[in-house]
């Protein structure tokens, strides 16, 4: 129960986290709120990591790098769908893409989920692409086309889902360093692939830098998601942690006051039914 709690954590937190800095990205470059995030987040863990005890060894510190490259990728990716006009398609791809990844690490390394969790499992698959997805729209002239989105989308759910595989294999003795880690090497990612596309990356606003609202938010939702997963089956933690477009959808409906459509809330019901049969199982 403690695994789900802190799984549910980390996607209310993220789904927060989107939710604010897809505010603060309309007012400044989405890549300077994602770089100020990632700087902030790696700052707070790095504090976390100097009060709390731990003694990570080299394997603890390569995967993080790997979760860092996972996280900076899909960060990446995603931005760059977005940026296509293509939301409708690389956000429920990736999402899903973040969950099922995570799964199959698990089952290879032998985790057996009951038939509830099982059932919770797979209701949260199409859970998550209904929530993400938003109504079709009329192509916009230039826009790249779907098939694009669709390349971005998994793309970003492989690094997603690298992120959540990753560093699930980090032990609990091993602190909250690697996390500082990981958000380290997702910001130069991140940097270094604004800079290959020629992005506007540079902080020079008040709402790039309130990005490190998101950040800390993220940060917290990887440390719960990293505790998780010390606690519980990775095939579970990680789809319960998938659920944040879930969070988002909710906090656009009830703060901006943003419709919900018919296929959304069949997404949520989904979800909900999801952590009812994981609870239960």
């Amino acid at each position: 129960m403690i695994a789900v709690l802190l799984a549910l954590g980390s996607a209310a937190a993220y789904g927060l986290s989107d939710f604010i800095g897809g505010v603060f990205s309309k007012r400044a470059s989405p890549w300077s709120v994602a770089l100020v995030g990632q700087a902030a987040g790696g700052v707070l863990m790095l504090g976390v990591s100097l009060l709390t005890s731990g003694d990570a060894v080299r394997a603890d510190f390569g995967w993080a790098v790997l979760a860092g490259v996972g996280n900076g990728l899909g960060t990446v990716f995603l931005y760059r769908g977005l940026s296509s006009g293509r939301m409708g398609v690389v956000a429920p791809v990736s999402g899903v893409g973040a969950a099922l990844l995570p799964v199959v690490v698990g089952l290879v390394a032998g985790e057996r989920p009951g038939v509830l969790v099982w059932s919770g499992i797979i209701a949260a698959m199409p859970g998550i692409w209904l929530v993400a997805r938003e109504p079709a729209a009329e192509d916009i002239t230039g826009a790249r086309p779907v098939g694009s989105g669709v390349l971005d989308g998994v793309l970003a759910g492989l690094g997603f889902g690298t992120l959540f595989a990753a560093l699930a294999q980090i032990p609990e003795s091993a602190g909250f360093t690697p996390l500082a880690l990981n958000q380290l090497v997702a910001t130069l990612v991140i940097v270094a692939a604004a800079v290959v596309a020629r992005a506007a990356w540079v902080p020079r606003s008040r709402a790039a830098y309130a990005g490190a609202a998101t950040g800390v938010l993220g940060a917290t939702a990887t440390g719960a998601f990293l505790l998780a997963s010390q606690q519980g089956f990775l095939t579970v933690t990680a789809v319960l942690a998938s659920l944040y477009p879930a969070f988002t959808v909710l906090l656009a409906a009830t703060v901006l006051r943003e419709h919900v459509h018919r296929w959304q809330a069949i997404g949520l019901v989904l979800c909900g039914a999801a952590v009812a049969l994981v609870v239960a199982g």
